[in-house]
């Protein structure tokens, strides 16, 4: 049985395949079409949707993990497809290489990262599809092809965030930039000040988000510069008391009291807001970027136009102070730049991730679809790897290239040898 990293998505595959080599791939795609089987890749499994189930053929990348090589003069580093963002952190930090951004999880496969639209926040930064150079990619009759910009532009900007429904993303080539250190300031601040001061803040910092229970008037804000400074890692005692203590071990508590006696969860996350203090750290990027989560949630997260950003917080705050929701999650703010991939859902304009989490202990599906009616209202664009309701009919006015994907689709996939029942349900039948 496959199950993915939150526990909510489950399948019992007819056939399980771990390629070792693109030509492996190839013949386990080459052998499902044979048997009529659809094909689906779980990368760290990590996506909250059931992107990945099916009862068909399911291949595991985690073998194809290999760095293929550095090149020093252009800055760009070849991965296989199943390598993750931790392994090629390290990779390229011993290289004097980084990613121009990252999101808070470095536990995904290259390529399901950017496959789902993944992103971390720098509202002049893109997501992390945009860091890439080619990509490698085994079609539905076992061929292999290799797309950039300049070699089949529509392939490319569809399969730079695919949703694994082009082919098996099999390597990628990824231009980094020369590694860089970042001084990462956190302090609390009124949620209504922050939401005042937006542009001016997303303006004056590389990197800006914020996290707020919606029972307490304040949030965590986060500003993270680069700066000349040499990296000073914390102590491992500091470490372990704001990662682990504080994200993972107090975070859990909360969760399960608010679980049994849901009349604490307001005054827990006012009390949480209040002793949240301020930090300082300088670091090497991936360091100051990620953050070790252990505590299981389920997702959602929509893009919306960034303009849009204040009034979609308040109503998203007002929303999970229902008590029937039991929320005990903060909520994630983020910014981002446009790019042009064909189902980037900050495609052509510039844009607002916000997150909402539910314990996975709880029920998140009524809170869920109360909050995707008011992303809805905004002409909000949900994050491929995270919980949504949305349908082919819903998304198609809300991407400008939506039919353009749908070509590309239509050339490497005649057959819907990649659809399954999620793919189907958010793409439609090829």
């Amino acid at each position: 049985m496959w199950r993915n990293w939150a526990g909510n998505q489950t399948c019992r595959p007819a056939v399980t395949a771990d390629p070792a080599t693109r030509a492996d791939v190839a013949q386990a795609v080459v052998r499902a079409a044979a048997a009529g089987h659809v094909v689906r890749v779980a990368g760290a499994s990590h996506s909250f949707t059931d992107a990945v189930v099916t009862d068909g053929a399911l291949l595991s990348l985690r073998h194809c993990n290999r760095v293929l090589d550095i090149d020093r003069a252009t800055r760009r580093i070849r991965v296989e497809a199943g390598i993750t963002l931790r392994e090629m952190n390290q990779v390229m930090a011993e290289h004097g290489l980084a990613f121009p951004n990252l999101g808070d999880i470095e536990a995904q496969s290259i390529a399901g990262a950017t496959a789902t639209g993944t992103h971390g926040t720098g509202s002049r930064l893109q997501n992390i599809s945009a860091a890439l150079h080619s990509i490698e990619l085994v079609t539905a009759d076992g061929t292999t092809i290799e797309v950039n910009a300049e070699q089949d532009p529509d392939i490319w900007r569809a399969a730079r965030v695919g949703v694994g429904a082009l082919g098996v993303v099999t390597a990628v080539t990824i231009q980094a930039v020369p590694a860089f250190t970042l001084e990462a300031v956190d302090r609390p601040m009124a949620v209504e000040e922050v939401l005042g001061d937006l542009d001016e803040l997303l303006t004056a910092n590389d990197h800006f988000q914020l996290f707020t229970f919606a029972h307490s008037p304040l949030a965590m804000t986060s500003a993270r510069n680069r700066t000349g400074l040499e990296p000073r890692p914390v102590s491992r005692a500091r470490a372990w008391v704001e990662d682990e203590f504080v994200q993972n071990h107090l975070l859990r508590a909360v969760c399960e009291l608010g679980r049994f006696v849901p009349r604490t969860n307001a005054p827990m996350q006012r009390l949480g807001s209040h002793l949240a203090g301020y930090s300082h750290r300088i670091d090497r990027s991936d360091r100051i970027f990620t953050t070790p989560l252990r505590v299981r949630f389920v997702e959602m997260e929509y893009a919306v136009p960034r303009e849009h950003t204040a009034e979609v917080v308040r109503a998203v705050r007002e929303l999970a102070r229902r008590p029937e929701f039991q929320v005990t999650f903060p909520i994630e703010v983020r910014w981002v730049a446009p790019d042009d991939a064909y189902l980037s859902p900050a495609g052509g304009r510039e844009t607002c991730y916000i997150a909402l989490h539910q314990y996975h202990k709880l029920d998140w599906e009524p809170y869920f679809r109360a909050a995707e009616a008011i992303f809805d209202s905004f002409g909000g664009r949900p994050h491929w790897g995270k919980q949504h309701f949305q349908t082919p009919e819903t998304l198609r006015p809300r991407y400008l290239e939506w039919d353009s994907f749908q070509a590309v689709r239509r050339r490497l996939d005649p057959e819907g040898r990649f659809a399954n029942a999620y793919i189907r349900r958010v793409l439609g039948e090829v």
